[in-house]
Formats: structure tokens, C-alpha cells, sequence
């Protein structure tokens, strides 16, 4: 409010000064027009004879003047509008063309709205249920006939590998340990994995999304448990005793599981996390000589993923 009143003071003063400056120079003309007057007038008196020629003179000499001016005025009106009117279509056209502008603007929001929306589309509760238990079913299915096959092969004197013989469906107590530290490596890798490395956690993201956003809590259980169970009866079930009970054959068997994992949002990150986890499952399996350790691992570990993803996400829009 100071400065204010400050700025104020200091206007009204400097407009005081230029009206006194200019009535004193109005003051000094007046002395000044006077006396040309008078002077005037003593030239007129001793010019008396003069005086018509003067007049004359005076008058062609007035008419020229008014009539240069005239054209300057004309010239300068012809000039003036010629000068301005780009200058008014500028204006005038500069606030279409903002709006043109924030049209484009919208339109291009509408766009990224319209691909975001496409991307983050989701298939409904029921649909997701729908694949997941046929899916696993055919898998399953696939496996349990390949280890017939198999069984039924070997008993005519074919030469192919039993698997069910190699890989059986008996349980200990000492498994436990192994379901235990297979679910531990897994979850912390993925969890140093989701921090370091973006592209995985774009991936994951996005299958996270696609599968898990439309389900219930209790519906994470059939996401969770349907597919360990089945992937690992056929993968490591089924195709690991036929191929072999050897490091090779873990890695061969874990390079095609990762590579089926590609598509639906998940990029080659995710493929090779999930040849990660198949050694892991793999080698679990040839330990135990049992498919039961590999079937709790893989879907212990689909459980707590999914677990943490839904309260990372919904803590994630409380914050938002």
C-alpha cells in the first residue's frame, strides 16, 4: 500500500509541473503572436498601395498550400489502411487460429485418451475366469496324456522314457524346504527385478493389468493354482523327463516356457524371467523327483505376485 500511494504522489506532482511548463509557454506565445500582430499591422499601413497584390499573392499562395496537404491526407488515408489492414487480419485471425490451435490440442487428447483407454481395456471378470480354466485344462490335459503315452510306450519295449516313473506325484516332509527357498529366490528376484529393470516392470505391469484387474480376491486363488499346476505337469512333468534329467535339458525346457510367455503386453524381458523361473522350477523337480514340488512353487509364487500387485495398485490410487 505504500509503493502504492508512493507512485501516486509522484503522478500527481509530475502533472502539476507539465501544466504549469505548458501555461507559461502558452503565456510567452501570447506576447509573441501579439507583437507579430502590431508588426503586422505597421506593414499593412506603410503597404497600403500593395494590398491587393499582397492579398491576391497571399490567397494563391494559401490555396496551393490547402490543396498539398489535402493530397498528403489522401495519400497517407490510401496508405494507412493498406499498412493496418494485414496488420487487423493478424488480429483478427490470431485468435481463430488459437482456437484451431486449442482444437488440435483437444483433438490430440482425444487420441491419447482413446489409445490409453485401448490399452488399459480389460476383459471382463467372467472371460478371464473362462481362459484361465481352459487353458489350464488343455494343458493339464496334454501333460496327463503325454505321461500316458509314455507309461503305455515304455511297457510295450518302445524306446522312450517313462516319465511317470522318473517324475512322480509322491510328497515329503523335506519338500517342504525346497517348495520354501524355490518361493523365496522367486519372489525376491522379482522383486529387485520390478525395481532395476523398467522394461520387466512394464511387462509385468501389463499382464498384471490384463489379467488381474477384473477379479476378486478370491479369484486370484483359480489364477494362481490352475496354471502352476498344469504348466508344471506338462513342462516339467511331462517334456523334462523325455528330454532328459540333465542341466540341458532344464534350460531347453525353461527356453520354451519363456518363450510362450511372449504376446498380451509382454516383451522379451518377460520371457526371459520366466526361462529364469523354469530353471528354478526345473531344478526343483529333478531334485525332489517329484512334480508336487514344482506344481506349490509355481502357484505359491502366482499367489503372492498377485497379492502384491493388487495392494500395490490400489495404494497407488489412494495416494493418486
Amino acid at each position: 500500500m505504500d509503493l502504492l500511494t508512493t507512485n501516486c504522489c509522484f503522478r500527481t506532482k509530475s502533472c502539476n509541473l507539465q501544466l504549469q511548463t505548458a501555461s507559461n509557454f502558452l503565456g510567452r506565445n501570447r506576447h509573441i503572436f501579439a507583437s507579430s500582430r502590431s508588426s503586422s499591422k505597421f506593414s499593412t499601413k506603410l503597404c497600403s498601395g500593395y494590398r491587393g497584390k499582397i492579398k491576391a499573392m497571399a490567397s494563391q499562395n494559401q490555396t496551393k498550400k490547402s490543396k498539398k496537404p489535402r493530397k498528403m491526407q489522401k495519400k497517407d488515408k490510401d496508405l494507412l489502411p493498406k499498412d493496418q489492414k494485414p496488420n487487423e487480419d493478424e488480429g483478427q485471425d490470431r485468435p481463430s487460429s488459437s482456437r484451431v490451435d486449442v482444437e488440435d490440442g483437444n483433438m490430440m487428447f482425444s487420441n491419447e485418451t482413446l489409445e490409453v483407454q485401448t490399452s488399459l481395456s480389460v476383459p471382463s471378470r467372467s472371460a478371464v475366469l473362462q481362459a484361465c480354466t481352459v487353458t489350464s485344462g488343455l494343458i493339464g490335459a496334454l501333460g496327463v496324456l503325454t505321461r500316458q503315452v509314455s507309461h503305455i510306450a515304455s511297457r510295450e519295449g518302445w524306446p522312450i522314457v517313462d516319465c511317470s516313473a522318473d517324475i512322480t506325484l509322491s510328497f515329503e516332509l523335506w519338500h517342504l524346504e525346497l517348495i520354501a527357498g524355490s518361493v523365496i529366490l522367486v519372489s525376491l528376484c522379482r522383486y529387485l527385478l520390478l525395481k532395476i529393470w523398467p522394461d520387466f516392470a512394464e511387462s509385468s505391469e501389463a499382464a498384471n493389468q490384463q489379467v488381474l484387474t477384473s477379479l476378486e480376491p478370491v479369484d486370484y486363488l483359480v489364477v494362481a493354482f490352475l496354471p502352476g499346476i498344469s504348466e508344471e505337469l506338462l513342462f516339467h512333468g511331462a517334456l523334462l523327463p523325455l528330454f532328459g534329467m540333465n542341466m540341458t535339458s532344464i534350460f531347453a525346457v525353461a527356453a520354451l516356457f519363456g518363450i510362450l510367455h511372449l504376446g498380451s503386453g509382454r516383451k522379451y524381458s518377460f520371457a526371459i524371467w520366466a526361462t529364469f523361473v523354469g530353471v528354478v522350477y526345473g531344478y526343483a523337480t529333478t531334485l525332489s523327483s517329484s512334480i508336487i514340488v514344482a506344481m506349490a512353487s509355481h502357484a505359491l509364487n502366482n499367489l503372492i505376485g498377485g497379492i502384491i500387485w493388487r495392494y500395490s495398485s490400489n495404494s497407488s490410487k489412494q495416494i493418486g
